[in-house]
């Protein structure tokens, strides 16, 4: 294997779309089969192109995986390794080399070069396939540290309801970043267009205590609602890895 120590690398802020799925494929098998890992090129290939954990659903070949990893070798991201006997030539990623990050940042941060910008509960589900996120609240102190860095970025606040969150990766000419969206103010004034001349009954103002219930009952059943929604989430991506390991095991048996 290549000796990281031997050489002097770019810093990296930015990367390409096929090295982020490439990249994020090395980091991700990793993870989650460790027993095929380092990748041979046909399974870089074969993961870059699963249907599942994948977005949008790319199409490379294996000559492609081949030129995008030589250039995150470049970037001192990939190492080759040269197998006892003879046998194809694997890779395997330098991430934690070049990134001081914990498990959980490098797994969210290999999440979102996979499928790009999702909500905070979308995040946690898929990101515990590869180590386990115990709370939204831990989520938003890995990203914090991530933004810190200056390798994810967020459409808010991260206590905001409703926030995005995306790596910050991009390539400029890419203009996929994304921006903190405002708030839109309560009190503006309606339009010529739509104000009415007609003098409008304006309903009752709910009590202070009134109002704090509904707001309470409202943010449980928000909360409720997310949690359904990651387990299904988190099951559906079980079912799925189920096949990507199928897969890879008959890449890897030459099927």
């Amino acid at each position: 294997m290549e000796s990281f120590e031997d050489h002097e690398f770019p810093p990296v802020t930015e990367l390409s779309k096929r090295q982020r799925r490439v990249m994020g494929v090395l980091v991700e098998k990793a993870f989650t089969t460790p027993e095929y890992y380092p990748l041979t090129l046909k399974a870089v290939a074969t993961g870059c192109n699963q249907k599942s954990n994948r977005a949008p659903v790319s199409n490379y070949s294996e000559d492609d995986a081949e030129q995008t990893l030589e250039q995150l070798r470049q970037l001192g991201l990939v190492s080759v390794v040269h197998t006892d006997g003879g046998r194809a030539v694997r890779y395997r990623h330098w991430m934690r080399k070049r990134f001081t990050l914990t498990e959980a940042q490098l797994a969210i941060l290999t999440e979102l070069m996979l499928r790009g910008r999702q909500s905070l509960g979308e995040l946690r589900s898929r990101s515990s396939r590869m180590v386990p996120i115990e709370s939204l609240d831990q989520l938003r102190a890995e990203l914090t540290g991530l933004q810190e860095m200056n390798l994810v970025q967020a459409s808010g606040d991260l206590q905001r309801r409703g926030v995005e969150v995306d790596h910050a990766l991009y390539p400029d000419r890419e203009g996929m970043q994304i921006t903190a969206t405002p708030i839109a103010a309560g009190n503006s004034e309606p339009s010529a267009s739509t104000r009415s001349t007609e003098p409008v009954a304006s309903a009752p103002a709910p009590s202070n205590g009134r109002l704090e219930k509904l707001e309470q009952t409202v943010a449980e059943l928000y909360a409720q609602n997310q949690q359904m929604a990651a387990e299904v989430a988190a099951l559906r991506e079980a079912f799925q890895q189920l096949e990507v390991n199928l897969d890879l095991l008959r890449t890897e048996l030459g099927g």
